[in-house]
C-alpha cells in the first residue's frame, strides 16, 4: 500500500468540498498516494452538536483516522490548528506536516476577532466588517449547519499556543500562507517550529489557499508527491 496522506479541512469546509472538489485528492492519487479524509466535528459528514463544549477537543476524530505508523498530513486553517495540537503532544505520529492558513494570529490571545466572527454568524455583526461577512457566507453554504459552526467558534480553546508549546512539534513541517492572509504573517509560527520551512504565496488571501496552485505545488513537492 502506498504511503497515505491525511487531509483535514478548515472551518466551514469539509473533506469533499475542500480537497476533493479542488482536484487535490486526484493529484495525490496520480502520485500513487492513498488519501485519508477527515471531517472535523461539526462539519461535512461528522456529527453537528450545537453545544460549544462539545468542541473542546477536535483532535479525537483525526487521531482515530490516523494509521499506526507515522503519516504525512495536510491541514488548512482550523484543520492545521487541529493537526498542530496533535503534533505538539505526539510528534512521532507524523512524518511530514503541512500547515496552511495559520501564522502569527495563532499566538494572539485577543479574542476580539473571534467575537467579530460570532457576531456575524448570529446576525448582530457590523455589515461592513469584511472578515465577519466572509465567515458568514461560508457558514451559509449548502450542507453547512449554522448552529454547529457557531458553536465551533464559541468552543473552549484549551491551552494557549505559545512558541515554547509549538516547539514540541518536532516533525518536518511546511508552513504555507498567503501574503494577504489575515492569519499571517507566517514567520512567527515557522520560527517557533524546530524543523519548519516557510512558503509565502504572493497575492493570496486566506480562503483561496486550498485551491491555489502555489499551495498545491508547494505541498506536493514537500510530500514528494508530484504526479509523474
Amino acid at each position: 500500500m502506498s504511503e497515505p496522506v491525511v487531509l483535514v479541512h478548515g472551518w466551514g469546509g469539509s473533506f469533499a468540498r475542500t480537497w476533493r472538489s479542488s482536484g487535490f485528492t486526484d493529484l495525490l492519487a496520480d502520485a500513487g498516494r492513498d488519501v485519508i479524509g477527515v471531517d472535523l466535528l461539526g462539519h461535512g459528514t461528522a456529527p453537528k452538536p450545537h453545544d460549544p463544549a462539545a468542541y473542546a477537543d477536535l483532535t479525537t476524530r483525526v487521531i482515530e483516522a490516523l494509521p499506526d505508523e507515522p503519516v504525512d498530513a495536510v491541514g488548512f486553517s482550523l484543520g492545521a490548528i487541529t493537526l498542530l495540537r496533535i503534533a505538539i503532544d505526539r510528534p512521532e505520529r507524523f512524518r511530514r506536516l503541512v500547515l496552511a492558513g495559520i501564522g502569527a494570529s495563532l499566538f494572539d490571545d485577543d479574542e476580539s476577532r473571534s467575537q467579530t466572527i460570532i457576531d456575524a454568524l448570529e446576525g448582530t455583526g457590523d455589515p461592513d466588517d469584511n472578515i465577519g461577512r466572509l465567515f458568514s457566507q461560508y457558514a451559509h453554504q449548502p450542507d453547512n449547519d449554522l448552529g454547529a459552526l457557531t458553536a465551533v467558534m464559541k468552543r473552549p480553546r484549551g491551552e494557549r499556543f505559545t512558541p515554547d508549546l509549538v516547539a514540541r512539534a518536532t516533525c518536518r513541517t511546511l508552513v504555507v500562507i498567503g501574503d494577504r492572509d489575515f492569519a499571517g504573517p507566517g514567520d512567527p509560527l515557522a520560527a517557533a517550529l524546530p524543523n519548519a520551512t516557510l512558503n509565502v504565496i504572493r497575492n493570496l488571501d486566506h480562503f483561496a489557499t486550498p485551491e491555489s496552485f502555489g499551495f498545491i505545488d508547494a505541498t506536493l513537492e514537500f510530500l514528494d508527491a508530484v504526479p509523474a
